[in-house]
């Protein structure tokens, strides 16, 4: 076992394209790290990058205490499990898995006993004599991380191994994985496009946009207190609600197209720094969750809305609306070059199933202001206390 570090790791290609900018990201011994971000933000290229599949243009690349920029593959003691399995199909799965312990001409008892091993780690023991094109895709799945796992290798690396599985079988392999991780506490780098699956699975979450890392956390602290605009449209499901709003005398009271929402101390308190926006525009953000119906006997401030379409999900309601204000959609985080834009002021909330909400009619929402997000509309940074 050992750390990962990537010390302002550089990727630039021939064609000049930057790819990763850099980079400073260190994973612990043991820990479970998670790169997320959207299609072309560098995530997969920092990892093969760290496989060596990639050549690193400037910064260093340690495994343990050791520089391995210039290390071949097969010597930095590491083990990738592809999107795509990579498997032998010719090969049982037991060959399949001690195919790395074969080219090391470990002996063949040896080779046995961890190949039985680590089939009862992933219970793959009943199928050790049957061909990939006989499993289903995620007993391929668990015989590529055999594979990977067979070598105790210093660090896993896996590049969005589940995402060619059905939605049931992606919940049920994360759990399989996050699993036998934590047994064999082994340090891992675990590249996903799926923000929910880097939310469930992370130890710590790192978010990419554009090559350039913007924030790597716990994350529930990427959650409740991301730092900028594209962290906090990326992070959560559904999408937390932006819009354009603007401040009031000495940043008590916030207004939402025709609508005014007061703060109550402790909000003002802990977003200080939005006295100095007194009079000018901010980016209001306001996550699904916070904002009930108001029905339920909550007081305080309210937020009155035009019910476009009611999801029901059994547990809860799912609730598309429409204010007056602004909405706010910084594209990077679904195309990672846009720069944000506003639009009819769309809203989504998640409330309760008893609640007497229907499509067509107005609803008054709570406003759950200890989770209000505010940021500056020009930098994307986050407003937070002075």
């Amino acid at each position: 076992m050992a750390t990962v570090g990537l010390e302002q790791v550089n990727k630039v290609y021939e064609n000049g394209f930057h790819a990763v900018r850099d980079l400073d990201l260190e994973v612990a011994d043991g820990e479970f790290m998670v790169l997320v971000g959207p299609s072309g933000c560098g995530k997969t290229t920092a990892l093969r990058m760290v496989a060596g599949l990639e050549g690193i243009s400037s910064g260093t690349l340690r495994i343990g205490d050791r520089p391995v920029n210039h290390v071949s593959p097969k010597d930095r003691d590491i083990a990738m499990v592809f999107q795509n399995y990579a498997l032998y199909p010719h090969m049982s799965v037991a060959d399949n898995i001690a195919f790395s312990l074969k080219l090391r001409k470990l002996p063949k008892p040896e080779i046995e006993a961890k190949v039985k091993e680590t089939a009862e780690i992933l219970g793959l023991s009943d199928w050790l004599d049957r061909k990939p094109g006989q499993l289903s895709g995620g007993q391929r799945q668990r015989v590529a991380m055999g594979r990977a796992i067979v070598r105790e290798p210093s660090a896993f690396l896996m590049d969005e191994p589940l995402s060619n599985l059905d939605a049931k079988l992606r919940v049920q392999m994360r759990a399989e994985i996050l699993r036998i991780q934590k047994r064999l506490k082994v340090s891992t780098m675990y590249v996903t496009h799926d923000q929910v699956e880097a939310m469930t699975m992370g130890d710590r979450v790192a978010v990419m946009r554009s090559g350039v890392l913007q924030q790597c956390d716990d994350p529930q602290v990427l959650y409740n207190r991301p730092d900028n605009l594209f962290v906090a449209a990326f992070i959560g499901s559904p999408a937390m609600n932006l819009y354009e709003a603007s401040v009031g005398e000495g940043g008590r009271s916030v207004r939402l197209g025709s609508q005014l929402i007061e703060l109550p101390e402790p909000v003002i308190v802990a977003h200080s720094a939005l006295a100095a926006y007194a009079g000018r525009s901010v980016v209001l953000g306001l996550r699904p969750e916070h904002l009930p119906a108001a029905g339920d006997g909550r007081t305080g401030p309210a937020l009155v809305a035009d019910v476009d379409l009611v999801e029901a999900l059994g547990a809860e309601l799912i609730v598309h609306f429409t204010i007056d204000a602004r909405r706010v959609r910084p594209e990077g985080a679904a195309d990672a070059d846009a720069e944000a834009v506003t639009e009819a002021g769309e809203g989504v909330a998640r409330v309760d199933p008893s609640a007497p909400v229907k499509p067509g009619e107005r609803v008054t929402f709570a406003v759950n202001t200890s989770g209000m997000q505010f940021f500056d509309p020009s930098s994307g940074e986050a407003i937070w206390a002075a």
